[in-house]
């Protein structure tokens, strides 16, 4: 397969970027898209070039680093996949592929694709997390959870926090991901005694981090690789209201 790549360069968040141009030519069709990338800067770096800088780590469909808005879409458009699981077959032969960064204020670019997600991680580190002392672990069977909550949790805990739901947002709003990283605690028990707490703290760094507000296009659900539903954001925004009215 050949494609006509045009890549978005950027030295850092200072300096003006540009998208230039490079053929990716004699690529296998069931190649990744990630391992393409990497043949190309191979090629860049043998004739002395500056290889395309982009994340990336499990290449599994796991971690979520690989961050790249490919024709316009984030993740590529396929529904259910990241970036580093898109094929080559999923493309035409001579196609022109345009690879972008993620995007948003809160998402400052480093270099080319590579962007800072750290405003994801200071808001779990505002209360994505289980703080009560319970002493040794107990065994899971004597904890009692409905088969619907244990269910909703595990759907809102597959949120990989890669960030294509801000990327996708015509605000920038990172609302799907804090409300799936609340509600997968805050619907088990463990997670219920700082539940009022840890809304109304992620909430609160996430607002803080200049992330917008949602307005419910639904654009986030639509790109999210692990298919997290827009229910968990009205889940987070009844939470909210509730910790508010009480006053946490």
């Amino acid at each position: 397969m050949n494609l006509t790549l045009k890549v978005w360069r950027q030295r850092n968040a200072a300096s003006p970027g540009r998208f230039e141009t490079f053929q990716a030519s004699g690529f296998l069709p069931d190649m990744s898209f990630l391992e393409m990338l990497d043949a190309v800067n191979e090629g860049l770096i043998e004739r002395g070039g500056e290889p395309i800088a982009f994340d990336s780590d499990c290449r599994e469909g796991i971690c979520g680093t690989c961050s790249l808005v490919i024709n316009g879409i984030p993740h590529g458009g396929r529904k259910g996949t990241t970036v580093c699981q898109l094929h080559l077959r999923h493309f035409q032969d001579g196609d022109t592929v345009t690879v972008e960064p993620w995007r948003a204020k809160a998402f400052p670019v480093v270099k080319d694709l590579i962007v800072d997600r750290d405003a994801l991680d200071r808001v779990i580190q505002a209360g994505g997390f289980v703080s009560v002392n319970t002493g040794g672990a107990p065994d899971a069977n004597t904890i009692p959870v409905s088969k619907i909550d244990s269910d909703l949790a595990m759907d809102a805990a597959a949120c990989i926090g890669c960030g294509a739901c801000v990327a996708a947002c015509k605000n920038a709003s990172a609302m799907l991901f804090v409300a799936a990283k609340v509600s997968h605690l805050n619907l088990l028990p463990q997670g219920k005694v700082e539940r009022d707490r840890r809304v109304l703290n992620m909430v609160r760094q996430m607002d803080n981090e200049g992330f917008g507000n949602c307005t419910v296009t639904g654009s986030c659900e639509a790109v999210c690789p692990k298919e997290v539903s827009l229910r968990f954001i009205a889940k987070m925004n009844r939470d909210y209201a509730i910790a508010s009215l009480k006053g946490k």
